[in-house]
């Protein structure tokens, strides 16, 4: 009877199972997939339907509101997507853009708008209907009928401090459905709630100061009929902010501010997009990029794992740099394919192909070229192919500029090189040439060297303060021009040299006495190419009147960058000890040298480096004689045609003699009746001025 029992028993437990298979083979197929989306335009918004294959359940669809620009999110869980349904798509009405995601676990539609909107979801079955209407044409808690508006309560509101510095505000409202508008004002976040109040018993803002957070503190108001939410915030930052369900999310991040930056930053162009995915494949997040840029990716068999995106208006090639620096992979672009791998397969790529290009070399035939050099002498390029004086670089030799097998020859007598080396470095030495071959800009220099009284360079400098008066005067600048009032003749020359304008400063090139004391330099102080003239015309009025005396006018030329002396003087001679009770001549230089190497800048002005020496026969003396020196060494930067007064030396002598009648001359008060004092104030003064112009085919102007 037990036997029979349990055999009953199990022909049942056989027949419950076989009938509830289905059900449970179903039961593990739960995941639903999204089939369909269909998009319906009114004159009140628009409403999106998408069609499941199962139900959609309210718990399983989570959403949330971003704002500038504004977006709307939804995340289905345990959902799929068809494969027939189109990824991204442009829409019009409220709607640009309408993208899906996917990853395995869930489904992301996010929908990029023109303007802030409300919605709503309705579920109908295997239905989802998504309303959306503009923000303006909604009120918040209005039955739609035209009564009056409900005005809603904000009654809570939260900070928290993140571990990196982070703040985060939360704020809630009254339903999802609250318009809200946030936006950066200079260093504060404003978010404005319409329709709404804050609560008499929100808690007061604490003290902000000792959290290490960019937020110095926060403050909410009524503001017309809604609230506003000010954020003030200090420092260099950024912000994010989004709405999920009923909570408004503001997020403030630190930035750090790098006072240098070594190597030049990557610039970003890529169209801007948000990604928000938890827990999602790399090669998923990688597709996902593709189709929103449209380029062609191909992921090797290393990129692998998992990750987590949040990203927000990033520019489409920075979200796949962070995606390659967070999982140690890197990126080659060959043709219009972007290879990604790992770091360490594509630095191993990259090793066997310079190995097979240095195998190539060492079987690529040899070409030998011949260089005719039109403006350098070849044997300049001694030292740069390092070639000896009498004898060519050898094969093998060490030299960055031909490869292991090249060698080069100089040929003085010609002025040509003969390199013998692969294609590709023939073809570097080539370039190189076309840039360093080619011809030398020049310089004229002109020095005048003047020896004056103080009355000469005081003069001076009130005539260059009454041309200010009438006409622009530049000191350090070319943009200006200068003219003189010092007569009707100079007046006329330069009455086309400038426009007439405000008075401007007056300029004394000499530095006045301070106390009593007499400053020992001149200041450095330029003037403009129109200014030389000038000088040229003051300079020899002055000579005339016995004022002052132009020493030497010494005019030379050299090249860009190349140095050049010119020296006038005489040798004099003077007997020196030789040994052993002999004496021999020897000779002294008292001469006028002016040495200067110019610089040519891009800007068309000219650097000069000026070493002078005016030197001059001294006193007589047991040794011989002396020599007096005056020596100027400087760095100035003048404009093209400009002038400069790179210095001055100054000599003040004085001397006092008194004559006197011997015994009535000593008589005390009545002896000045037979005393003559003569005091002598000697002051001179040496001026040097340089006028550097540009010449050759590269010359300004």
């Amino acid at each position: 009877m037990n036997i029979q029992l349990a055999r009953s028993c199990a022909r049942r437990i056989i027949a419950v199972t076989l009938l509830l298979l289905p059900v449970w083979v179903w039961a593990a197929d739960a995941a639903n997939r999204l089939e369909q989306i269909e998009s319906h335009q009114d004159e009140q918004g628009e409403a999106l339907q998408l069609r499941f294959t199962r139900p959609p359940q309210a718990g399983q669809v989570r959403s949330f509101m971003m704002f500038n620009p504004p977006r709307l999110v939804l995340d289905f869980a345990e959902t799929a997507l068809a494969a027939d349904i189109a990824r991204w798509q442009d829409s019009s009405g409220l709607v640009l853009r309408r993208s899906l995601a996917a990853d395995g676990k869930r489904t992301r539609l996010q929908l990029d708008l023109k303007a802030p909107i409300t919605h709503n979801l309705d579920y109908h079955d295997r239905i989802l209907r998504i309303t959306l209407r503009r923000a303006a044409a909604t009120t918040s808690g209005g039955s739609g009928g035209g009564g009056p508006e409900v005005i809603k309560v904000i009654d809570t509101i939260s900070f928290e401090p993140g571990p990196a510095g982070q703040a985060r505000l939360s704020l809630g409202l009254p339903s999802p459905h609250t318009r809200v508008d946030v936006r950066r004002m200079g260093q504060r976040i404003v978010a404005d709630i319409a329709d709404t109040r804050p609560s008499v018993l929100l808690p007061r803002a604490p003290d902000l100061a000792s959290l290490a957070t960019p937020v110095a503190g926060y403050r909410i108001m009524r503001h017309g009929r809604g609230t506003r939410l000010v954020i003030d915030v200090v420092g260099n930052w950024r912000y994010g902010a989004f709405q999920s369900a009923d909570r408004l999310h503001i997020e403030i991040t630190p930035q750090p501010r790098l006072a240098m930056q070594l190597e030049p930053q990557p610039q970003y162009r890529g169209r801007p997009l948000s990604l928000g995915f938890d827990d999602i494949e790399v090669r998923t997040a990688l597709q996902l990029l593709a189709d929103f840029t449209g380029q062609n990716i191909v992921a090797s068999d290393s990129v692998k794992g998992r990750m987590s995106l949040h990203l927000k208006d990033v520019p489409a090639d920075q979200a796949l740099d962070i995606i390659l620096q967070t999982r140690g992979l890197d990126m080659r672009r060959e043709a219009g394919i972007t290879w990604i791998a790992s770091r360490e397969e594509i630095l191993l790529r990259r090793r066997h192909e310079l190995e097979q290009k240095a195998d190539i070399a060492e079987l690529e035939p040899l070409q030998a070229e011949v260089f005719q050099l039109n403006y350098q002498r070849a044997d300049s390029f001694r030292h740069a192919f390092g070639i000896g004086e009498k004898e060519g670089v050898r094969p093998g030799a060490r030299n960055a500029l031909l490869s292991t097998r090249g060698s080069a020859l100089v040929d003085a007598r010609t002025n040509q090189l003969f390199v013998t080396d692969t294609h590709a470095v023939l073809g570097n030495i080539r370039k190189l040439l076309a840039r360093v071959d080619v011809a030398a800009r020049q310089v004229v220099i002109e020095a005048r060297i003047v020896e004056a009284d103080d009355s000469f360079s005081r003069n001076l400098g009130v005539k260059l303060g009454l041309a200010a008066q009438t006409h622009r005067l530049a000191i350090g600048s070319h943009h200006d021009a200068v003219a003189t009032a010092t007569g009707q003749a100079a007046a006329a020359e330069f009455a086309d040299a400038a426009d007439t304008v405000a008075p401007a400063p007056a300029v004394n090139l000499p530095a006045l006495a301070l106390a009593g004391a007499q400053p020992g330099t001149f200041a450095f102080t330029l003037f403009n190419a129109a200014a030389s003239r000038f000088l040229n015309i003051e300079l020899s009025a002055l000579e005339s009147d016995g004022r002052g005396r132009i020493v030497s006018s010494p005019r030379l030329v050299t090249a860009d960058q190349q140095p050049a002396l010119i020296e006038q003087g005489e040798e004099i001679p003077y007997q020196q000890s030789a040994g052993n009770g002999a004496t021999s001549t020897a000779f002294k230089k008292a001469n006028l040298k002016l040495e200067v190497t110019p610089h040519i800048t891009p800007d068309g002005n000219v650097i000069l480096n000026v070493d002078v020496n005016k030197d001059s026969r001294g006193t007589a003396t047991p040794n011989g004689l002396a020599i007096n020196t005056k020596h100027v060494k400087t760095q100035v930067q003048v404009e093209n045609g400009g002038t400069v007064v790179i210095g001055g030396i100054y000599t003040k002598i004085e001397t006092e003699r008194e004559t006197r009648v011997p015994l009535l001359g000593e008589i005390p008060l009545l002896g000045r009746l037979f005393r003559h004092n003569a005091r002598v104030s000697d002051k001179t003064e040496m001026l040097i001025f340089l006028t550097p112009r540009i010449v050759g085919r590269d010359a300004p102007g």
